[in-house]
């Protein structure tokens, strides 16, 4: 009955004398028998149960008695009023005296409602988050975790899984880095888990074109040094100072990226390494090309020759001592001047790796000479040269790291004594080795 009453009637009661609880449900029965007609009997609505049990709670003292009636029912509202008063008519209890008053009805329902609105209050404030997220963040949230999913190890170090077999990979700081990268959709990163540069990092360094992405610290400034050293470095991308790279926002990385440093570039005003500084101050002590000098109609005018001894130092009247030499020494002079600045790319090739002169020389599209350097500057000087190269060559083994920032300054030709292992060959740039050239010359 508890579980469908609607109302709960509550009575008071007060006799004078000691009674107990069946007297009291005695006089609810046999008092209020009658009195309502059969519709409202209180034995026949217990049956029906439509009223519930009589709850009587009483006590004695000093010889009088006091307590409560309480009556539950599922009848409607005027019903369950007529039934309270009807309580209010009793006026003996056994052989004492006694008076009941109906205190209050009570609305079950009433209660259960202000229940669950105190209830749904607490659930509202604490079990749900107050972040809404739209459909965008939702298909977000999804792509990042298979991307997390994603990361795998190269050699025990943390990687994104196309570092195996990636043309080029992104050297970062730790596992981190390596996670945020993979959340923005960069899958050839690799960590390298503190300054000491991994012997398997560094191998990879050889094979593919590397772009070290650092924080902006110290630790950074110490992770690139010792990745230039004991690796090869094409490009470098360093967070903004104070921050790390797991700390940047998508567009922040793709930004950066995008504008990524060729590693010469980095020390245009001699912050470099020692082993650049010095590799640097060894090429000032070698002799760099003069400017070509045109091609005429003839393979070598005695102007050209001219202007060859002119620079040599040979005299101020070297043009009337060409004008009255013999035949011999006029073609000795015609050989060297062609030697110096041939006016084809053939010329050049013979001047540069037939003489083995284990330098680099850049061309332009006249194939006039730029600059000249030794060979293990060749980077550098296609990283700076203004205007860019059309042409390069190369009396040494030319490597990946040469090709790539030829490729990006816009070199169109390159021929040199040897090609190492290469992982990647741009379609825009012809190469060729000297054996090459010679056979398709």
């Amino acid at each position: 009955m508890d579980d469908t009453a609607k109302y709960l009637i509550h009575a008071s009661i007060a006799a004078d004398g000691v009674v107990e609880r069946s007297d009291v449900v005695g006089a609810v029965f046999g008092q209020t028998e009658g009195l309502l007609g059969d519709e409202l009997d209180l034995r026949d609505l217990q049956q029906s149960s439509k009223v519930g049990r009589i709850d009587v709670q009483i006590d004695s003292e000093n010889g009088q008695s006091f307590g409560r009636i309480t009556i539950a029912s599922s009848l409607d509202k005027v019903e369950t009023a007529i039934l309270a008063a009807s309580l209010e008519t009793i006026d003996r209890v056994g052989p004492c005296q006694a008076s009941v008053e109906v205190t209050n009805i009570e609305d079950v329902r009433e209660a259960k409602r202000r229940q669950v609105i105190d209830r749904a209050k607490e659930l509202l404030a604490g079990s749900f988050d107050e972040s809404v997220m739209d459909s965008t963040k939702i298909l977000e949230e999804v792509r990042e975790s298979v991307r997390i999913e994603d990361i795998t190890e190269y050699h025990g170090l943390p990687a994104g899984p196309r570092v195996p077999d990636a043309d080029a990979i992104i050297v970062v700081e730790g596992r981190a880095d390596v996670l945020t990268l993979l959340q923005y959709g960069i899958k050839n990163a690799i960590g390298v888990e503190g300054t000491n540069v991994p012997d398997p990092v560094a191998d990879l360094t050889e094979e593919r074109t590397v772009t070290a992405f650092l924080d902006g610290d110290r630790g950074g400034e110490l992770i690139l040094r010792e990745l230039a050293q004991v690796g090869d470095v094409d490009y470098v991308v360093f967070a903004p100072e104070g921050q790390s790279v797991e700390d940047l926002a998508r567009h922040e990385v793709m930004s950066a990226l995008r504008d990524k440093t060729p590693y010469g570039d980095l020390f245009e005003d001699g912050d470099a390494p020692s082993n650049v500084t010095d590799a640097a101050a060894d090429g000032a002590n070698e002799v760099v090309a003069p400017a070509a000098v045109p091609a005429g109609d003839a393979p070598a005018s005695s102007d050209a020759a001219t202007a060859v001894r002119g620079r040599d130092g040979d005299g101020e009247d070297e043009t009337e001592s060409a004008a009255s030499s013999d035949d011999a020494a006029a073609e000795d002079d015609d050989a060297a001047a062609e030697d110096d600045d041939p006016s084809t790319l053939g010329g050049h090739v013979r001047a540069v790796i037939d003489a083995e002169t284990e330098s680099a020389r850049l061309l332009d599209t006249e194939f006039e000479t730029i600059e000249t350097v030794p060979a293990g500057e060749a980077f550098d000087a296609l990283s700076d040269a203004d205007p860019a190269p059309y042409a390069l060559v190369l009396d040494g083994q030319l490597t990946q790291r040469v090709l790539d920032v030829a490729a990006q300054r816009g070199v169109e030709q390159i021929v040199a004594r040897s090609a190492g292992e290469m992982v990647k060959t741009p379609v825009d740039v012809r190469v060729r080795t000297i054996d090459q050239f010679a056979a398709a010359d």
